[in-house]
Protein backbone atom coordinates (compact mmCIF):
# COMPACT_ATOMS: atom_id res chain seq x y z
CA UNK A 1 0.00 0.00 0.00
CA UNK A 2 1.49 3.22 -0.80
CA UNK A 3 2.05 5.90 1.83
CA UNK A 4 0.80 9.17 1.14
CA UNK A 5 3.59 11.95 0.84
CA UNK A 6 3.88 15.28 2.43
CA UNK A 7 5.25 18.09 -0.43
CA UNK A 8 8.13 20.00 0.92
CA UNK A 9 8.16 23.65 1.73
CA UNK A 10 9.71 25.86 -0.80
CA UNK A 11 9.12 29.21 -0.09
CA UNK A 12 7.13 31.21 2.10
CA UNK A 13 7.87 31.89 6.08
CA UNK A 14 8.97 28.37 6.99
CA UNK A 15 11.54 28.01 4.28
CA UNK A 16 12.53 31.05 6.01
CA UNK A 17 12.78 29.29 9.54
CA UNK A 18 14.66 26.44 7.98
CA UNK A 19 16.97 28.53 6.19
CA UNK A 20 17.66 30.36 9.66
CA UNK A 21 17.86 27.24 11.28
CA UNK A 22 14.67 27.46 13.53
CA UNK A 23 13.48 24.38 12.40
CA UNK A 24 15.29 21.68 10.69
CA UNK A 25 13.53 20.88 7.13
CA UNK A 26 13.11 17.00 8.05
CA UNK A 27 10.42 17.74 10.68
CA UNK A 28 8.62 19.88 7.95
CA UNK A 29 6.09 16.63 6.83
CA UNK A 30 5.41 16.17 10.64
CA UNK A 31 4.72 19.86 10.88
CA UNK A 32 2.33 19.67 7.84
CA UNK A 33 0.32 16.59 9.15
CA UNK A 34 -0.13 18.15 12.67
CA UNK A 35 -1.21 21.48 10.99
CA UNK A 36 -3.57 20.12 8.19
CA UNK A 37 -5.08 17.50 11.53
CA UNK A 38 -5.82 20.64 13.65
CA UNK A 39 -7.54 22.44 11.10
CA UNK A 40 -4.32 25.62 11.66
CA UNK A 41 -1.72 26.89 9.86
CA UNK A 42 1.60 25.09 10.01
CA UNK A 43 3.23 28.56 11.77
CA UNK A 44 0.54 28.68 14.39
CA UNK A 45 0.92 25.11 15.28
CA UNK A 46 4.78 25.79 15.47
CA UNK A 47 3.67 28.94 17.70
CA UNK A 48 1.12 26.60 19.66
CA UNK A 49 3.71 24.06 20.39
CA UNK A 50 6.38 26.69 21.44
CA UNK A 51 8.97 25.25 18.80
CA UNK A 52 10.43 28.35 18.03
CA UNK A 53 10.49 31.01 20.48
CA UNK A 54 7.76 33.87 19.20
CA UNK A 55 10.58 36.72 18.83
CA UNK A 56 12.75 35.21 16.28
CA UNK A 57 9.12 34.52 14.63
CA UNK A 58 8.04 38.21 15.18
CA UNK A 59 11.43 39.45 13.34
CA UNK A 60 11.51 36.78 10.49
CA UNK A 61 7.88 37.88 9.67
CA UNK A 62 9.03 41.64 9.86
CA UNK A 63 11.49 40.84 7.11
CA UNK A 64 10.17 38.15 4.97
CA UNK A 65 6.60 40.01 4.64
CA UNK A 66 8.28 43.78 5.10
CA UNK A 67 5.55 44.80 7.85
CA UNK A 68 5.76 47.08 10.68
CA UNK A 69 6.37 45.08 14.37
CA UNK A 70 5.26 46.34 17.32
CA UNK A 71 6.53 45.73 20.88
CA UNK A 72 3.08 44.95 23.02
CA UNK A 73 4.68 45.96 26.32
CA UNK A 74 4.46 49.42 25.16
CA UNK A 75 0.35 49.45 24.36
CA UNK A 76 -2.01 50.42 27.00
CA UNK A 77 -5.07 47.62 26.44
CA UNK A 78 -7.44 50.44 28.23
CA UNK A 79 -6.38 52.70 24.85
CA UNK A 80 -7.50 49.93 22.53
CA UNK A 81 -10.34 49.83 20.55
CA UNK A 82 -11.91 46.67 21.40
CA UNK A 83 -15.54 47.31 20.53
CA UNK A 84 -14.27 47.17 16.58
CA UNK A 85 -13.84 43.75 17.27
CA UNK A 86 -16.36 40.93 18.79
CA UNK A 87 -14.68 38.67 21.67
CA UNK A 88 -14.92 35.65 19.49
CA UNK A 89 -12.93 37.24 16.41
CA UNK A 90 -10.55 38.19 19.05
CA UNK A 91 -10.18 34.44 20.60
CA UNK A 92 -10.88 32.32 17.39
CA UNK A 93 -8.29 34.26 15.49
CA UNK A 94 -5.88 35.51 18.40
CA UNK A 95 -5.45 39.14 17.14
CA UNK A 96 -6.10 42.45 18.96
CA UNK A 97 -7.63 45.67 17.39
CA UNK A 98 -4.64 48.52 17.99
CA UNK A 99 -6.00 51.62 16.45
CA UNK A 100 -8.05 53.34 13.36
CA UNK A 101 -6.88 55.75 10.70
CA UNK A 102 -9.77 56.64 8.62
CA UNK A 103 -11.25 53.38 7.32
CA UNK A 104 -8.11 51.40 8.24
CA UNK A 105 -8.08 48.99 11.09
CA UNK A 106 -4.46 47.91 12.10
CA UNK A 107 -4.28 44.44 13.43
CA UNK A 108 -2.06 43.08 16.14
CA UNK A 109 -1.25 39.50 14.79
CA UNK A 110 1.19 36.96 15.25
CA UNK A 111 0.64 34.80 12.11
CA UNK A 112 0.52 36.76 9.33
CA UNK A 113 -0.18 33.34 7.31
CA UNK A 114 -3.44 33.44 8.81
CA UNK A 115 -5.99 35.38 5.80
CA UNK A 116 -8.58 33.36 6.75
CA UNK A 117 -8.75 36.00 10.19
CA UNK A 118 -8.11 39.06 7.77
CA UNK A 119 -10.99 38.14 5.46
CA UNK A 120 -13.35 37.59 8.66
CA UNK A 121 -12.13 40.64 10.38
CA UNK A 122 -12.67 42.62 6.81
CA UNK A 123 -15.98 40.78 6.44
CA UNK A 124 -17.81 41.29 9.82
CA UNK A 125 -16.32 45.77 10.33
CA UNK A 126 -15.94 46.55 6.59
CA UNK A 127 -13.02 48.03 6.98
CA UNK A 128 -9.58 48.10 5.48
CA UNK A 129 -6.67 45.82 7.31
CA UNK A 130 -3.70 46.07 8.35
CA UNK A 131 -1.10 43.93 9.78
CA UNK A 132 1.22 44.77 12.51
CA UNK A 133 3.58 41.95 13.50
CA UNK A 134 3.37 40.87 17.01
CA UNK A 135 5.09 38.41 19.73
CA UNK A 136 2.75 35.64 19.94
CA UNK A 137 3.38 35.35 23.86
CA UNK A 138 2.75 38.41 24.60
CA UNK A 139 -0.51 38.96 22.13
CA UNK A 140 -2.18 36.12 24.58
CA UNK A 141 -1.19 38.00 27.69
CA UNK A 142 -2.50 41.38 25.99
CA UNK A 143 -5.54 39.51 24.90
CA UNK A 144 -6.43 38.16 28.26
CA UNK A 145 -5.94 41.20 29.98
CA UNK A 146 -8.26 42.95 27.26
CA UNK A 147 -11.13 40.22 28.14
CA UNK A 148 -10.52 40.63 31.57
CA UNK A 149 -11.44 44.81 31.74
CA UNK A 150 -14.59 44.11 29.55
CA UNK A 151 -17.57 44.37 31.29
CA UNK A 152 -19.14 41.45 29.25
CA UNK A 153 -16.67 39.67 30.97
CA UNK A 154 -17.63 39.34 34.48
CA UNK A 155 -20.81 37.72 33.96
CA UNK A 156 -19.04 35.12 31.74
CA UNK A 157 -16.63 34.27 34.48
CA UNK A 158 -19.20 33.80 37.68
CA UNK A 159 -19.42 30.32 38.52
CA UNK A 160 -23.29 29.96 38.76
CA UNK A 161 -22.95 26.99 40.79
CA UNK A 162 -21.21 28.47 44.09
CA UNK A 163 -22.41 26.51 46.99
CA UNK A 164 -19.60 27.00 49.42
CA UNK A 165 -20.17 30.39 50.64
CA UNK A 166 -21.77 31.64 53.66
CA UNK A 167 -21.56 34.60 55.04
CA UNK A 168 -21.90 35.38 59.21
CA UNK A 169 -25.51 36.66 60.16
CA UNK A 170 -24.84 40.38 60.87
CA UNK A 171 -24.25 41.29 64.36
CA UNK A 172 -27.27 44.25 64.50
CA UNK A 173 -30.25 45.30 62.67
CA UNK A 174 -27.95 48.69 61.79
CA UNK A 175 -26.11 46.31 59.31
CA UNK A 176 -29.09 44.31 57.88
CA UNK A 177 -30.38 47.90 56.88
CA UNK A 178 -26.48 49.03 55.58
CA UNK A 179 -26.57 45.40 53.27
CA UNK A 180 -30.01 45.85 51.50
CA UNK A 181 -28.95 49.63 50.71
CA UNK A 182 -29.51 50.13 46.86
CA UNK A 183 -25.84 50.97 46.70
CA UNK A 184 -24.66 47.36 46.93
CA UNK A 185 -27.87 45.65 46.36
CA UNK A 186 -26.20 44.64 42.95
CA UNK A 187 -26.61 40.51 42.27
CA UNK A 188 -23.31 40.71 39.74
CA UNK A 189 -21.44 42.32 42.51
CA UNK A 190 -22.45 40.28 45.39
CA UNK A 191 -21.32 37.32 42.67
CA UNK A 192 -18.17 38.50 41.78
CA UNK A 193 -17.19 39.43 45.03
CA UNK A 194 -17.80 35.56 45.93
CA UNK A 195 -16.29 34.42 43.25
CA UNK A 196 -13.12 36.46 43.65
CA UNK A 197 -13.03 35.34 47.40
CA UNK A 198 -13.50 31.70 46.05
CA UNK A 199 -10.87 31.70 43.63
CA UNK A 200 -8.34 33.01 45.59
CA UNK A 201 -8.53 30.12 47.97
CA UNK A 202 -8.89 27.77 44.92
CA UNK A 203 -4.76 29.72 43.63
CA UNK A 204 -3.66 29.24 47.57
CA UNK A 205 -3.24 33.04 47.55
CA UNK A 206 -2.01 34.73 51.08
CA UNK A 207 -3.47 37.98 50.04
CA UNK A 208 -6.24 39.61 47.89
CA UNK A 209 -4.98 43.61 46.99
CA UNK A 210 -8.42 45.73 45.21
CA UNK A 211 -6.90 48.67 44.02
CA UNK A 212 -8.99 51.53 42.45
CA UNK A 213 -6.87 54.15 39.54
CA UNK A 214 -7.81 57.21 37.97
CA UNK A 215 -8.18 55.43 35.07
CA UNK A 216 -9.11 51.80 35.93
CA UNK A 217 -9.43 49.10 38.77
CA UNK A 218 -7.03 45.70 39.17
CA UNK A 219 -7.25 43.15 41.54
CA UNK A 220 -4.41 41.07 42.37
CA UNK A 221 -3.40 38.37 44.47
CA UNK A 222 -0.74 37.82 46.15
CA UNK A 223 0.46 33.33 45.54
CA UNK A 224 3.82 32.18 47.02
CA UNK A 225 4.46 35.65 47.88
CA UNK A 226 4.48 37.15 44.16
CA UNK A 227 2.00 39.81 43.44
CA UNK A 228 -0.09 38.70 39.84
CA UNK A 229 -2.86 40.62 38.07
CA UNK A 230 -5.95 38.38 37.84
CA UNK A 231 -8.36 41.01 36.80
CA UNK A 232 -8.91 44.43 35.40
CA UNK A 233 -12.56 45.31 36.01
CA UNK A 234 -14.37 48.49 34.81
CA UNK A 235 -13.68 51.23 36.81
CA UNK A 236 -17.25 51.99 37.24
CA UNK A 237 -17.49 48.58 39.71
CA UNK A 238 -15.01 49.85 41.94
CA UNK A 239 -17.05 51.56 44.24
CA UNK A 240 -19.94 49.07 44.07
CA UNK A 241 -17.26 46.01 44.69
CA UNK A 242 -15.09 48.08 47.65
CA UNK A 243 -18.88 49.27 48.97
CA UNK A 244 -20.00 44.81 48.93
CA UNK A 245 -16.53 43.86 50.97
CA UNK A 246 -17.27 46.64 53.29
CA UNK A 247 -20.30 45.56 54.02
CA UNK A 248 -18.78 41.62 54.25
CA UNK A 249 -16.77 42.57 56.78
CA UNK A 250 -18.91 44.51 58.80
CA UNK A 251 -17.32 48.28 57.88
CA UNK A 252 -19.30 51.55 57.72
CA UNK A 253 -19.27 51.67 54.29
CA UNK A 254 -20.12 55.87 54.21
CA UNK A 255 -16.41 55.79 55.92
CA UNK A 256 -13.91 56.27 53.30
CA UNK A 257 -11.33 58.64 54.46
CA UNK A 258 -9.64 57.52 57.28
CA UNK A 259 -8.46 53.19 57.07
CA UNK A 260 -10.92 50.52 58.86
CA UNK A 261 -10.09 46.67 60.19
CA UNK A 262 -12.83 44.10 59.27
CA UNK A 263 -13.25 40.21 58.96
CA UNK A 264 -15.10 38.00 57.03
CA UNK A 265 -16.23 34.52 57.32
CA UNK A 266 -16.75 32.08 54.77
CA UNK A 267 -18.20 28.64 54.73
CA UNK A 268 -15.74 26.24 52.45
CA UNK A 269 -17.79 23.14 53.80
CA UNK A 270 -19.24 21.04 56.73
CA UNK A 271 -16.11 21.30 58.47
CA UNK A 272 -13.66 23.71 57.20
CA UNK A 273 -14.29 27.68 57.14
CA UNK A 274 -12.02 30.62 56.09
CA UNK A 275 -11.72 33.70 57.17
CA UNK A 276 -10.35 37.15 55.80
CA UNK A 277 -8.74 40.02 57.55
CA UNK A 278 -9.76 43.02 55.32
CA UNK A 279 -8.03 46.24 55.72
CA UNK A 280 -8.57 50.04 53.27
CA UNK A 281 -7.24 52.78 53.14
CA UNK A 282 -8.35 55.43 51.46
CA UNK A 283 -5.71 56.48 48.28
CA UNK A 284 -5.95 59.43 45.65
CA UNK A 285 -8.69 57.48 43.57
CA UNK A 286 -10.57 55.92 46.14
CA UNK A 287 -10.51 52.73 49.17
CA UNK A 288 -8.17 50.14 48.40
CA UNK A 289 -9.03 46.95 50.23
CA UNK A 290 -6.74 44.56 51.16
CA UNK A 291 -7.77 40.70 52.35
CA UNK A 292 -5.41 38.97 54.24
CA UNK A 293 -6.69 34.97 53.35
CA UNK A 294 -6.37 33.06 57.27
CA UNK A 295 -6.69 29.32 56.65
CA UNK A 296 -7.29 27.77 60.05
CA UNK A 297 -5.66 24.71 58.41
CA UNK A 298 -2.52 26.01 57.79
CA UNK A 299 -1.96 25.82 61.73
CA UNK A 300 -1.99 22.19 61.74
CA UNK A 301 0.04 20.79 59.12
CA UNK A 302 2.75 19.83 61.08
CA UNK A 303 6.30 20.75 61.70
CA UNK A 304 7.44 18.37 59.34
CA UNK A 305 5.85 20.15 56.94
CA UNK A 306 7.29 23.50 57.51
CA UNK A 307 11.12 22.60 56.17
CA UNK A 308 13.07 22.51 59.13
CA UNK A 309 16.49 20.06 58.43
CA UNK A 310 16.57 17.19 60.72
CA UNK A 311 19.01 18.76 63.61
CA UNK A 312 16.51 22.14 63.24
CA UNK A 313 13.18 20.77 64.38
CA UNK A 314 15.32 18.53 67.04
CA UNK A 315 16.42 21.73 68.45
CA UNK A 316 12.82 23.72 68.21
CA UNK A 317 10.95 20.64 69.80
CA UNK A 318 13.25 20.55 72.60
CA UNK A 319 13.01 24.16 73.38
CA UNK A 320 9.19 24.68 73.08
CA UNK A 321 8.68 21.77 75.52
CA UNK A 322 11.03 23.03 78.06
CA UNK A 323 8.94 24.39 81.26
CA UNK A 324 10.26 27.91 81.18
CA UNK A 325 12.41 30.52 78.70
CA UNK A 326 11.90 32.95 76.35
CA UNK A 327 11.62 31.09 72.22
CA UNK A 328 12.07 34.66 69.42
CA UNK A 329 10.78 33.69 65.83
CA UNK A 330 12.37 36.90 63.68
CA UNK A 331 12.04 37.62 60.14
CA UNK A 332 10.07 40.61 58.13
CA UNK A 333 6.68 40.53 57.56
CA UNK A 334 5.26 37.26 55.28
CA UNK A 335 8.30 34.97 56.39
CA UNK A 336 5.67 32.89 57.56
CA UNK A 337 6.41 33.77 61.65
CA UNK A 338 2.92 33.17 62.72
CA UNK A 339 2.41 29.54 60.64
CA UNK A 340 5.70 28.58 63.17
CA UNK A 341 3.76 30.57 66.49
CA UNK A 342 0.68 28.48 65.90
CA UNK A 343 2.55 25.29 64.74
CA UNK A 344 4.52 25.35 68.39
CA UNK A 345 1.66 26.20 69.90
CA UNK A 346 -0.49 22.92 67.95
CA UNK A 347 1.89 20.52 69.77
CA UNK A 348 1.86 22.07 72.88
CA UNK A 349 -2.31 22.31 73.03
CA UNK A 350 -3.21 20.13 76.01
CA UNK A 351 -6.07 19.86 78.87
CA UNK A 352 -2.85 20.25 81.23
CA UNK A 353 -1.31 23.21 79.96
CA UNK A 354 -3.09 27.13 80.45
CA UNK A 355 -2.05 28.65 77.29
CA UNK A 356 -3.00 32.22 76.67
CA UNK A 357 -1.96 34.40 73.45
CA UNK A 358 -2.06 38.13 72.87
CA UNK A 359 -2.21 38.75 69.20
CA UNK A 360 -2.71 42.42 66.90
CA UNK A 361 -5.13 40.75 65.43
CA UNK A 362 -6.39 37.08 65.77
CA UNK A 363 -5.50 35.33 62.67
CA UNK A 364 -6.50 31.90 63.56
CA UNK A 365 -8.59 30.95 66.08
CA UNK A 366 -7.17 27.91 68.22
CA UNK A 367 -9.87 25.91 70.08
CA UNK A 368 -8.58 25.10 73.97
CA UNK A 369 -6.09 28.18 73.72
CA UNK A 370 -7.10 31.65 75.17
CA UNK A 371 -6.61 34.52 72.52
CA UNK A 372 -7.11 37.87 72.71
CA UNK A 373 -7.23 40.51 70.68
CA UNK A 374 -5.70 44.11 70.95
CA UNK A 375 -7.49 46.70 71.40
CA UNK A 376 -5.48 49.96 71.83
CA UNK A 377 -8.24 52.63 71.50
CA UNK A 378 -9.73 50.67 74.48
CA UNK A 379 -6.48 50.39 76.69
CA UNK A 380 -5.97 46.62 75.41
CA UNK A 381 -2.17 46.51 74.24
CA UNK A 382 0.68 43.90 74.58
CA UNK A 383 1.97 45.17 78.34
CA UNK A 384 -1.22 45.44 79.67
CA UNK A 385 -2.24 41.80 78.86
CA UNK A 386 1.00 40.44 79.45
CA UNK A 387 0.49 41.51 83.08
CA UNK A 388 -2.91 40.61 83.23
CA UNK A 389 -1.97 37.05 81.85
CA UNK A 390 0.47 36.55 84.69
CA UNK A 391 -2.19 36.54 87.46
CA UNK A 392 -4.40 33.92 85.66
CA UNK A 393 -1.52 31.03 86.09
CA UNK A 394 -0.06 30.95 82.94
CA UNK A 395 1.40 27.77 81.32
CA UNK A 396 2.82 29.51 78.11
CA UNK A 397 1.89 32.86 76.89
CA UNK A 398 2.41 33.69 73.00
CA UNK A 399 2.97 37.27 72.32
CA UNK A 400 2.24 38.40 69.06
CA UNK A 401 4.93 40.90 68.64
CA UNK A 402 7.89 41.98 71.11
CA UNK A 403 7.32 46.33 69.33
CA UNK A 404 8.76 48.14 72.47
CA UNK A 405 11.01 47.89 76.37
CA UNK A 406 7.92 47.34 78.15
CA UNK A 407 6.65 44.09 76.66
CA UNK A 408 10.09 43.11 76.02
CA UNK A 409 10.70 43.31 80.13
CA UNK A 410 7.71 42.28 81.16
CA UNK A 411 8.16 38.95 78.13
CA UNK A 412 11.56 38.27 79.97
CA UNK A 413 10.41 38.77 83.13
CA UNK A 414 7.80 35.96 82.65
CA UNK A 415 10.17 33.98 81.12
CA UNK A 416 12.31 34.16 84.14
CA UNK A 417 9.36 33.42 86.63
CA UNK A 418 8.33 30.30 84.95
CA UNK A 419 6.55 30.63 82.10
CA UNK A 420 7.16 29.47 78.65
CA UNK A 421 7.15 33.01 76.48
CA UNK A 422 6.67 32.54 72.44
CA UNK A 423 7.32 35.84 70.49
CA UNK A 424 8.46 37.70 67.58
CA UNK A 425 10.85 39.87 66.25
CA UNK A 426 11.41 41.93 62.94
CA UNK A 427 14.91 41.04 62.67
CA UNK A 428 17.44 40.05 59.53
CA UNK A 429 19.12 36.96 61.14
CA UNK A 430 19.27 35.35 64.83
CA UNK A 431 22.58 36.93 65.75
CA UNK A 432 20.93 40.45 65.00
CA UNK A 433 17.56 39.90 67.41
CA UNK A 434 20.38 39.53 70.50
CA UNK A 435 21.72 42.89 69.77
CA UNK A 436 17.93 44.16 68.91
CA UNK A 437 17.05 43.35 72.32
CA UNK A 438 19.99 44.95 73.77
CA UNK A 439 19.56 48.41 72.00
CA UNK A 440 15.67 48.01 73.34
CA UNK A 441 17.43 48.19 76.90
CA UNK A 442 17.06 44.49 77.57
CA UNK A 443 20.33 43.86 79.68
CA UNK A 444 22.73 41.61 78.37
CA UNK A 445 22.27 39.23 81.90
CA UNK A 446 18.40 39.18 81.17
CA UNK A 447 19.38 38.20 77.78
CA UNK A 448 21.07 35.41 78.78
CA UNK A 449 18.69 34.31 81.85
CA UNK A 450 15.49 33.90 79.93
CA UNK A 451 16.17 33.05 76.11
CA UNK A 452 15.99 29.56 75.31
CA UNK A 453 15.85 29.47 71.40
CA UNK A 454 15.97 32.19 68.61
CA UNK A 455 14.37 30.91 65.16
CA UNK A 456 15.29 33.42 62.03
CA UNK A 457 13.17 32.14 58.93
CA UNK A 458 12.06 33.11 55.07
CA UNK A 459 10.05 31.63 52.89
CA UNK A 460 11.30 30.17 49.52
CA UNK A 461 9.05 29.29 46.27
CA UNK A 462 8.87 25.26 45.90
CA UNK A 463 9.86 24.40 42.31
CA UNK A 464 6.97 22.45 40.28
CA UNK A 465 7.42 18.67 40.21
CA UNK A 466 5.46 18.90 37.16
CA UNK A 467 7.82 20.79 35.02
CA UNK A 468 11.19 21.56 36.75
CA UNK A 469 14.18 20.96 34.60
CA UNK A 470 17.86 20.04 35.34
CA UNK A 471 20.14 22.89 34.61
CA UNK A 472 23.51 23.09 34.73
CA UNK A 473 25.85 25.95 35.93
CA UNK A 474 29.50 26.63 36.24
CA UNK A 475 31.92 25.32 39.37
CA UNK A 476 32.91 28.98 39.46
CA UNK A 477 29.27 30.00 40.08
CA UNK A 478 28.46 27.62 42.39
CA UNK A 479 31.18 27.77 44.77
CA UNK A 480 30.42 31.77 44.54
CA UNK A 481 26.77 30.76 45.49
CA UNK A 482 28.49 29.09 48.45
CA UNK A 483 28.14 25.56 47.79
CA UNK A 484 31.51 23.42 49.00
CA UNK A 485 33.93 21.62 46.65
CA UNK A 486 33.30 18.40 47.88
CA UNK A 487 28.82 19.30 47.74
CA UNK A 488 29.38 20.04 43.48
CA UNK A 489 30.35 15.91 42.90
CA UNK A 490 26.94 14.79 43.49
CA UNK A 491 24.44 18.28 43.17
CA UNK A 492 21.86 18.39 40.78
CA UNK A 493 20.43 21.88 40.12
CA UNK A 494 16.69 22.82 38.68
CA UNK A 495 15.18 25.44 37.32
CA UNK A 496 11.65 26.97 37.07
CA UNK A 497 9.77 26.16 33.80
CA UNK A 498 6.15 26.92 33.56
CA UNK A 499 2.75 24.35 32.90
CA UNK A 500 -0.44 24.75 33.96
CA UNK A 501 -0.36 23.29 37.07
CA UNK A 502 2.06 25.98 38.48
CA UNK A 503 2.66 29.86 38.37
CA UNK A 504 5.88 30.73 36.26
CA UNK A 505 7.33 27.40 37.51
CA UNK A 506 6.43 27.40 41.48
CA UNK A 507 4.51 25.67 43.17
CA UNK A 508 3.73 26.18 46.97
CA UNK A 509 6.62 27.69 49.80
CA UNK A 510 8.53 26.65 52.29
CA UNK A 511 10.84 27.59 55.17
CA UNK A 512 14.35 28.23 55.37
CA UNK A 513 15.79 28.64 58.92
CA UNK A 514 18.68 29.77 61.18
CA UNK A 515 17.83 27.94 64.31
CA UNK A 516 19.98 29.19 67.29
CA UNK A 517 20.52 28.06 70.99
CA UNK A 518 21.65 30.18 73.22
CA UNK A 519 25.11 28.04 73.65
CA UNK A 520 27.58 29.15 76.87
CA UNK A 521 30.16 30.32 74.97
CA UNK A 522 27.04 32.63 73.21
CA UNK A 523 25.90 33.72 76.62
CA UNK A 524 29.48 34.86 77.19
CA UNK A 525 29.45 36.78 74.40
CA UNK A 526 26.32 38.88 74.79
CA UNK A 527 27.66 39.40 78.63
CA UNK A 528 30.93 40.86 77.11
CA UNK A 529 28.70 43.18 74.31
CA UNK A 530 29.41 41.18 71.53
CA UNK A 531 28.08 42.45 68.35
CA UNK A 532 26.04 40.52 65.90
CA UNK A 533 29.03 40.06 63.73
CA UNK A 534 31.18 38.08 66.13
CA UNK A 535 27.72 35.94 67.01
CA UNK A 536 27.11 34.62 63.80
CA UNK A 537 31.11 33.67 63.69
CA UNK A 538 30.37 31.70 66.81
CA UNK A 539 27.25 30.39 65.05
CA UNK A 540 29.34 29.23 62.11
CA UNK A 541 31.75 27.80 64.31
CA UNK A 542 29.03 25.73 66.64
CA UNK A 543 27.65 24.45 62.58
CA UNK A 544 24.70 26.52 63.01
CA UNK A 545 23.34 26.88 59.07
CA UNK A 546 22.87 30.55 58.46
CA UNK A 547 19.38 31.33 56.02
CA UNK A 548 21.95 31.22 53.15
CA UNK A 549 22.80 27.81 54.27
CA UNK A 550 19.89 26.41 54.80
CA UNK A 551 18.59 27.69 51.38
CA UNK A 552 21.58 26.07 49.54
CA UNK A 553 20.75 22.76 50.94
CA UNK A 554 16.89 22.97 49.48
CA UNK A 555 18.51 23.46 46.53
CA UNK A 556 20.92 20.47 47.38
CA UNK A 557 17.57 18.45 47.23
CA UNK A 558 15.90 19.74 44.66
CA UNK A 559 13.01 21.68 46.10
CA UNK A 560 13.80 25.38 45.08
CA UNK A 561 16.35 26.75 42.48
CA UNK A 562 19.26 28.81 42.69
CA UNK A 563 17.19 32.18 41.13
CA UNK A 564 14.89 31.58 43.87
CA UNK A 565 17.20 31.59 46.56
CA UNK A 566 19.38 34.53 45.44
CA UNK A 567 15.90 36.47 44.94
CA UNK A 568 14.90 35.58 48.64
CA UNK A 569 18.85 35.69 50.63
CA UNK A 570 22.11 37.85 50.70
CA UNK A 571 25.14 35.46 48.41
Amino acid sequence: MATQTVPKIKFGLIRTLINRGLIHETDTPELIKHAKKKKISVLRYILNQQLVDSTSIAMTAVEEFGLSYLDLDAIDVLQLPLSELTNSLILEHQVLPLFKRNNTLFIALSDPTNSRALNQIKFHTRQQTEIIIVEDHKLNAKIQLCLDAQETTIEDILDENISIIEEEEPVDTQQNQVDNSPEIDDAPIVRFVKQILVDAIKKGASDIHVEPYENFFRIRFRTDGILQEIATPPSNMANRMISRIKVMAKMDIAVRRIPQDGRIKIKLSKDRFIDFRVNTCPTLYGEKVVLRILDPSSATLGIEALGFEKHQMKYFIHAIHQPYGLILITGPTGSGKTVTLYTALNILNSPQLNISTAEDPVEITLPGINQVNMNPKAGVNFSTILRAFLRQDPDVIMVGEIRDQETAEISVKAAQTGHLVLSTLHTNDAPQTLSRLIQMGIPPYNIISSIQLIVAQRLLRKLCEHCKHPETLPDQTLLDAGFTQDSLKKLTLFSAQDCDHCNHGYLGRVGIYQVMPISHSMQQLILNNGDSSQLEAQCQSENILNLRQSALLKVGTGITSLEEVNRITRG
